[in-house]
């Protein structure tokens, strides 16, 4: 197999590096570089229309929405470059890489038509409500409930954990519109503007960012049966098919191999790097996360052929997981109780390295999808 990239890529990838060189110097730096900060969510806003003015914000989508039908390949150069100085593009990532291809998948035209420019353009942010108090991993048991009334659904419930719900233009929405013991099988996706009245966001303090938890509470908020994403009560395959692109989408290993320069770097300057565990420790370090980088590599080339999404992307989400919090341990340790300190190298390494294992499905659902879908193992 051959793992080298074309000269076309090559030249590709020195031009996005060219390019954020120079459209990021002096500016990335600080709370604005701080994922999910009120500056990184503002700077996002606007970067994410320059890449958009270059054809790079989704470069992926068919040209009649907005893109340029680039390889899948194309997309992920954009993702490491932009992953491997601390992902530039704040939420937007997520709006362009799942939410609008779901969209496209499996929306109405009058939905294209509303949503898709918006993303493309990069002047919108989505929020995914999926976690809820009693149902975080597993997704079937969701309990917020959608009623039909004549042409709108009314929905009460909640949902928690949820990432930027603050500054949320729109909501990706899974209710249950089915009976209770239906499962996945009566379970709805709503594409809802935050803005409706009976739809309120609680911020949730954390350790690992003020973006990333949030809780939403629904109270009779009327939705139209026009934001309805997919038909009723099949929402679990629309959302299957999103979370497989999404699991891979952020090339975490890149970020992750960012803060392992940032670690060398760190350790050459204290006169630590010749130490034979820190040297042991980098080492193993950087193979976690070229382990990662090559497993995220199958499911892109099966992206590249147009095969249906496969479990290869499960293990890529694992193999993501495991460098990050490797790379987040080691800073830790070695910085000790310089570490501990806001704003160091250790900090932000261990936040990643936390938020890692729970987003696009957690870590332990990962492994299990992994036995039943990859070894054939039998429920336990």
């Amino acid at each position: 197999m051959e793992f080298g990239w074309s000269e076309e890529d090559l030249s590709f990838r020195k031009e996005v590096r060219t390019f954020l060189e120079g459209e990021l110097a002096e500016v990335w730096t600080g709370a604005t570089a701080a994922l999910g900060s009120p500056e990184n969510v503002a700077f996002s806003r606007h970067f994410a229309g320059v890449l958009a003015e270059r054809g790079w914000l989704t470069p992926h989508w068919p040209v009649e929405h907005g893109g340029s039908g680039t390889s899948a390949w194309r997309l992920a150069i954009l993702g490491e470059e932009m992953w491997s100085i601390g992902e530039p593009r704040g939420p937007q990532y997520m709006n362009v890489n799942w939410i609008g291809p779901s969209i496209m998948t499996h929306g109405t035209e009058a939905q294209k038509e509303l949503h898709l420019p918006r993303i493309a353009r990069g002047d919108v942010i989505w929020c995914q409500g999926f976690s809820e108090p009693e149902a975080g991993s597993d997704l079937a048991a969701l309990r917020t409930r959608a009623v039909r009334d004549a042409d709108q659904y009314i929905v009460n419930g909640q949902k928690v954990w949820t990432s930027y719900a603050a500054v949320a233009d729109y909501c990706y929405l899974l209710v249950r519109t089915g009976e209770e013991a239906s499962g996945p099988r009566g379970i709805t996706v709503l594409l809802v503007p935050t803005r409706l009245e009976g739809f309120e966001v609680r911020s949730m303090g954390s350790v690992v960012g003020d973006h990333s938890f949030h809780e939403l509470f629904f109270t009779d908020m009327q939705v139209p049966v026009e934001c309805r994403l997919g038909p009723e009560n099949e929402g679990w395959s629309v959302v299957r098919q999103a979370l497989a692109y999404e699991r891979v989408g952020a090339p975490r290993w890149a970020r992750a191999q960012y803060i392992l320069e940032q670690i060398a770097e760190w350790a050459r300057a204290h006169g630590r790097i010749d130490e034979p565990w820190v040297v042991e420790q980098l080492g193993a370090a950087r193979a976690a996360t070229e382990a990662a980088r090559l497993l995220c590599y199958r499911v892109i080339d099966e992206r590249a052929l147009d095969k249906p999404p496969t479990p290869h992307a499960n293990l890529a989400r694992i193999a993501m997981v495991e460098a990050e919090r490797m790379v987040g341990r080691l800073a830790a340790d070695l910085l000790g109780l310089d570490g501990l300190a806001t704003g160091s190298i250790a900090e932000n390494a261990l936040r990643k390295s936390m938020a890692a294992g729970i987003a696009a499905g957690t870590y332990e659902i990962q492994l299990n999808l992994i036995a039943r879908l990859l070894l054939g193992l039998p429920k336990g």
